[in-house]
């Protein structure tokens, strides 16, 4: 029964490693795929994540998947969480680590070249509107997609805060008039 427990030196040496490259792999890839990846999942988005993750797990842990490797792993990948977000702190590497938010509507134009880049289509930021009490395209000032895989949706009105957009891609395309100076 015990054995079930074990695990060697070379064994808790190859769970290490397997854990530090799929953290790497999987930030490399939600950063060239987008910060949609992870953001507002659809059931079908949910099952891949699901599958995903019991992929990573099962190559992480190995032929024979034990109680220490599955904390030897648990930990590994906390440790890697804890220390990516104090390393964030630093601009060089949050740029590195976070995708800048994208500016997805400017006024009542959907940006379709950003849209296609941020791998967002049309009805997602429809929805948000509808979710955002927006009941015609003509209120909105802009929509943005968050770092976060959020999209933010700003009214018209009052006009925004220059510091709120700072680092928006395509901020360049709204409009000066819902800019305040």
């Amino acid at each position: 029964m015990w054995a079930e427990f074990r695990l060697d030196w070379i064994d808790a040496a190859r769970v290490v490693a397997s854990s530090i490259v799929f953290y790497v792999a999987v930030l490399l890839l939600v950063r060239f795929f987008g910060q949609r990846t992870l953001a507002t999942l659809s059931s079908f988005d949910l099952a891949a994540i699901i599958a995903l993750g019991a992929v990573i797990g099962r190559a992480i842990l190995g032929d024979t998947p034990t109680l220490v490797a599955g904390l030897i792993g648990l930990v590994t990948l906390l440790s890697l969480q804890a220390l990516t977000g104090q390393l964030r702190r630093t601009t060089r590497v949050a740029r590195m680590v976070n995708s800048p938010p994208v500016l997805l509507m400017a006024g009542p134009r959907l940006l379709d070249d950003n849209l296609a880049k941020a791998h967002i289509i049309s009805s997602e930021v429809y929805s948000q509107l509808r979710l955002a009490g927006v009941r015609s395209r003509a209120e909105v000032a802009c929509v943005i997609l968050e770092p976060t895989g959020q999209i933010s949706v700003l009214r018209r009105g009052e006009k925004i805060d220059r510091v709120l957009l700072e680092g928006v891609v395509g901020i360049e395309l709204l409009p000066t008039t819902y800019i305040d100076n």
